[in-house]
């Protein structure tokens, strides 16, 4: 059998610089960003699994009729890594060679295709780390985990997304340039928004 890699959707952040707005609940196209972003996710092929907080009802309700694993994250004021400590736990039982993809959900650039890519790239090399970034370099996301990683991902603390397995793991690292900002455009501040609505894109 392939490998399965599970796209684990970062949705429970606290939008804490969005001076009181939510920005996973900011539309494009008329769907908030939380939507598109885990229809992109699902439209590569891959499972998909959503991070929420507690209370959170407006982001639950955007993802709600969509077929992905819900997963509560009550200790999210921890960080980022609370999300990918409960997301990896939730889903259950994996192949030796199976992978998680962590995917920001304020990240609205990403294609399926590109994303199906990543996953393709990574069942041709299955030992290997994938991760977006630049045509000019610089790194981005997502980042495709080897199941033989997530204990260490298991063990990350405080509010950070995997950085430091990355950074352990150097000589695995394979960075794959994706178009544009792709791998490198989020939304977390109200200025990043007016920004983002200004520009011609087809995004917008």
């Amino acid at each position: 059998m392939r490998p399965t890699v599970h796209i684990l959707v970062l949705a429970a952040g606290a939008s804490s610089r969005m001076r009181g707005a939510d920005k996973l609940l900011q539309t494009i196209r008329g769907r908030p960003i939380l939507r598109l972003v885990t229809e992109t996710a699902l439209a590569s092929g891959a499972p998909v699994l959503v991070t929420l907080p507690p209370a959170a009802a407006a982001r639950r309700a955007a993802v709600a009729d969509l077929p992905v694993t819900v997963v509560d994250v009550p200790d999210a004021a921890q960080g980022m890594s609370r999300s990918i400590v409960r997301g990896i736990s939730a889903i259950g039982e994996a192949g030796p060679e199976d992978a998680v993809m962590i995917l920001p959900a304020d990240m609205p650039g990403f294609s399926p295709k590109a994303l199906a890519d990543l996953i393709s790239r990574f069942r041709a090399e299955p030992d290997l780390i994938w991760r977006g970034g630049t045509i000019d370099g610089t790194p981005g996301h997502p980042a495709i985990i080897p199941r033989d990683l997530w204990p260490e991902l298991a063990a990350i603390t405080g509010d950070e997304g995997g950085r430091s397995v990355l950074k352990r793991h150097t000589d695995r690292v394979r960075q794959v340039p994706l178009p544009g900002s792709m791998a490198t455009l989020d939304l977390d501040t109200p200025d990043d928004w007016e920004v983002f609505r200004g520009r011609p894109t087809p995004l917008s």
